[in-house]
């Protein structure tokens, strides 16, 4: 038995931060439906694909998913979404508020239909602020959480944002949270509720948890930032013949590897003595750092590392990553046959539980590849559902399955 078997989560998100948000539940057990315009969610067109909507980012974040098609500006299919709402456990969108309130869709449109249902809305910024109409994606997230200039001020030249959509993922667990703390109240009430999840305020809590510094105070006792997150020579160590990652920070750990590469004495410099001082002279530590890793080949900082419990390790591309011995020992890596797409190389999940495991059930369906289930599911007969096919307020896929 999964963790969250027996919940069903009506999914309204596209892109990333919801898919990616409802597909951890759906790993956990929960039954996500997820509810597509009929053009589809619009990742599914991203990057090479084995059949047209079906690529890799929709594959890597639509598993534990079953994909019903309804055209919500109809009103046959805001009708049929009502219908699964009051069913459902939890629904989660990530349209703006205004136009979920448009389609009729408001929370109180749900809970009209469901009184206990967890309704959840992925944001680009609390709802009661001055923002609350802006549109958000992932790099203007990352910029106006202040992430670009961190780089700048590290001395990294230009602005850059994180090359991933860290943004999406991070706020994706935030969401995550929220239903799950929701659903321990429902559970233990019979209470559904409101809560909005906003990126712009959980990016900020996340970048000024680690730089508001001096700046927790009144009066401040100094500016904001975290001088070793922002120093320079902060980033993966040249070695003699490549480059390694690695993060001394206590007392034993630097007294042992000063020890091991004959330097014990360095412990008496003033700048090295102690976490404090390192930290208020990182620059010259991490220049030290710099200087003397690149005097042995990355295996032997290895094994001096690792002998002192240092966290270390070699600095991974995309493709070395794909070949770690540790991820494919652990099964991280699990080729998966699609019905319809071939072999499809799926990322386990990473959390393990002794008794309700995570688990992939089934890959991303096609667009509408559910329909004409889940409609039956909550009541249409068949005669009502060829109606809502003949009019468009609904799709179904070539790849569904009988029902």
């Amino acid at each position: 038995m999964s963790a969250l078997q027996g919940i069903r989560i009506l999914d309204l998100t596209s892109y990333l931060l919801g898919p990616f948000a409802t597909q951890l539940l759906g790993d956990m057990g929960a039954d996500i439906v997820k509810v597509e315009p009929p053009e589809g969610d619009v990742v599914r067109s991203i990057g090479p694909a084995p059949s047209p909507g079906m690529g890799g980012i929709f594959q890597q974040n639509n598993r534990n998913k079953r994909s019903i098609v309804l055209d919500l500006k109809q009103p046959a299919a805001r009708d049929a979404l009502l219908r699964l709402a009051a069913k459902a456990d939890v629904f989660v969108y990530n349209v703006r508020p205004l136009a979920m309130a448009r389609l009729g869709l408001a929370y109180e449109a749900l809970a009209a239909v469901n009184p206990g249902i967890v309704y959840v809305g992925a944001v680009g910024f609390g709802q009661d602020g001055p923002y609350a109409a802006k549109p958000a994606l992932d790099d203007l997230m990352q910029g106006m959480a202040a992430i670009p200039s961190l780089f700048e001020r590290a001395g990294g030249g230009e602005p850059r944002y994180i090359p991933m959509a860290m943004a999406d993922r991070y706020t994706g667990i935030a969401l995550v949270n929220a239903v799950l703390g929701a659903l321990v109240h429902k559970l233990r009430t019979g209470e559904g509720q409101a809560i909005e999840v906003p990126m712009f305020e959980t990016l900020a809590q996340g970048v000024l948890g680690d730089h508001l510094m001096g700046r927790s105070f009144d009066p401040p006792l100094g500016p904001p930032g975290y001088a070793r997150h922002l120093s320079r020579d902060r980033r993966p160590f040249r070695t003699l013949d490549g480059y390694l990652c690695a993060f001394l920070i206590t007392d034993r750990q630097w007294r042992s590897v000063l020890e091991r590469i004959g330097e014990a004495e360095r412990m008496q410099d003033p700048r090295f003595a102690s976490l404090q001082a390192r930290t208020d002279h990182s620059g010259e530590v991490y220049a030290w750092l710099d200087a003397t890793l690149r005097t042995r080949t990355t295996a032997e900082w290895l094994d001096i590392l690792s002998a002192a419990d240092v966290p270390a390790g070699p600095l991974h591309t995309l493709e070395s990553l794909l070949d770690d011995p540790h991820l494919h020992a652990v099964g991280f890596f699990e080729p998966r046959k699609h019905p319809t797409d071939g072999t499809v190389l799926t990322l386990r999940p990473p959390s393990r539980w002794s008794r309700t495991p995570s688990e992939v059930r089934c890959l991303a369906p096609h667009l509408g590849e559910h329909s004409e289930e889940l409609l039956a599911e909550v009541g249409y007969t068949r005669e009502e559902i060829a109606a809502l096919l003949e009019s468009g307020a609904t799709t179904s896929s070539p790849a569904a399955r009988p029902r």
